[in-house]
């Protein structure tokens, strides 16, 4: 007879997959809504002087045009309705959860539950929707001041702001639908999607500038090889874990006495996940997106920004990485784990951890041992958003790529196939379920007429 641990092995075939409905829908739901977002990437905003457009992302596709053209699927680069993209969410997220950490009125929301939450949402809205404009009109400021524009004026901004914002709300809505009722987070696979979708042509001019001995072929080995070993090293940091042995003593359970238990509380390496290099490439993206359409001849400020704030510049690079390990210890104990209450769920179920006391000193012990792993999650972070943007300056590669459309790439996989397959294992356990029901039923009917 085939054990139950056997049955459930076999959830990630494709009969198993055939047979759950539910999740080929959810599937199917996401997937249809991505294909949404990526013709919206291909609907120009009116006004917009296409060929001057194209020249000018050709000379700006190394430097912030390239980050800014990634992270939006190359909206950006042909300036369509979705050319912000949803990092204005992502900014007014940030905003929301610092002042969150902050403010004692938006700090009791947070403990109210659902709807403290759905109240915390409706302000990250509007932020969004204030962020978003304050965006357009810039880049579309910055669009007349860099003659990218067929004609100039109010109507264009005017215009250009209504579309703008239009476009990222609307990508809010389609993240939020897809996590509500489709499969993964929305916000990411937004992102995942905008990433996959720029690399065949990336990969294209990679080998194109090879063929045509602009890069040496050392390098395009180097640059294959730096990939695939970025990859598997963020699978393994991904998957890594620092085990907490938890004990639960003998307890009594209705008219049965439960044996003392031994377990462990599963701590990532790093559990704020790729949430830390979104938040910092946008808080970089925010200020640079204007100086990029502008041209040579912007102002002093805008000009000091984009010399010492350029990809690849100390001054960026050293950025990056203070907001990258800042994020991801802000992140980790405002939201992905909560030493209190992780400490106050363990006091109510009767666990400990050994040598430790219940309540607070466990929350202390938990908080000292997330913070010295998260020294070494931090730091992962950093060195694979960084390393590759300090090679690519160094071999003048021709392509923006970077660390964080990495971690984007692996993380967001792995998380989207991870719900997959407990969508796979729930309707397993359902079907087994359902089975030992029926065998019950067939026999309770035997034994009947033998009692009589």
């Amino acid at each position: 007879m085939v054990s139950a641990a056997e049955q459930m092995a076999a959830n990630t075939s494709w009969g198993a997959f055939a047979r759950a409905t539910e999740l080929r829908q959810r599937i199917f739901f996401t997937l249809g809504l991505l294909i949404v977002y990526r013709i919206g990437t291909f609907i120009p905003v009116p006004g917009i002087d296409g060929q001057a457009l194209q020249d000018f992302m050709t000379q700006a596709s190394t430097g912030i045009g390239g980050m800014l053209s990634m992270f939006t699927g190359g909206a950006l680069g042909r300036m369509g309705i979705f050319a912000l993209g949803i990092m204005p969410y992502i900014s007014a997220s940030i905003i929301v959860q610092l002042l969150a950490a902050m403010v004692p009125s938006l700090e009791q929301l947070k403990k109210e539950g659902e709807q403290g939450r759905k109240k915390l949402n409706q302000y990250t809205r509007y932020g969004t929707v204030l962020l978003a404009t304050l965006q357009a009109y810039g880049l579309a400021v910055s669009l007349e001041a860099g003659d990218l524009v067929t004609d100039p004026g109010w109507f264009f901004r005017a215009s250009c702001v209504i579309t703008l914002v239009g476009g990222t709300m609307f990508l809010m809505w389609l993240g939020e639908q897809i996590t509500a009722r489709g499969v993964g987070n929305g916000i990411s696979l937004i992102i995942f999607v905008g990433i996959i979708a720029e690399i065949p042509a990336a990969l294209a001019q990679f080998f194109a500038s090879g063929r045509s001995g602009a890069i040496s072929p050392a390098v395009i080995v180097g640059v294959i090889l730096m990939v695939v070993v970025t990859i598997t090293f963020v699978v393994f940091m991904e998957r890594s874990l620092r085990k907490i042995t938890i004990q639960y003593p003998r307890r009594q359970m209705g008219m049965k006495m439960t044996e003392a238990q031994t377990s462990h509380l599963p701590v990532k390496v790093n559990p704020s996940g790729v949430i830390p290099a979104i938040f910092a490439s946008s808080l970089l993206l925010l200020p640079t997106t204007l100086s990029t359409f502008s041209g040579q001849e912007s102002g002093p400020v805008m000009s000091t920004i984009m010399a010492y704030f350029g990809p690849g510049q100390p001054l960026y690079l050293l950025f990056f990485a203070a907001m990258i390990i800042f994020f991801a210890y802000f992140y980790t104990f405002n939201v992905a784990f909560k030493p209190d209450d992780v400490a106050d769920n363990l006091k109510n179920q009767n666990g400990f951890v050994p040598g430790i006391r219940p309540g607070k000193k466990t929350a202390e012990y938990l908080e000292y041992v997330v913070n010295r792993v998260l020294v070494l999650g931090s730091g992962y972070l950093a060195l694979v958003c960084l390393l590759p943007e300090i090679l690519r300056n160094q071999f003048a590669i021709p392509f923006y790529f970077g660390g964080t459309s990495v971690l984007i790439v692996v993380s967001v996989s792995m998380d989207t196939v991870q719900q997959i397959q407990s969508h796979l294992l729930a309707h397993q356990y359902e079907g087994l379920i359902q089975k030992s029901q029926l065998r019950g039923k067939k026999r309770g009917g035997k034994k009947a007429p033998a009692r009589k």
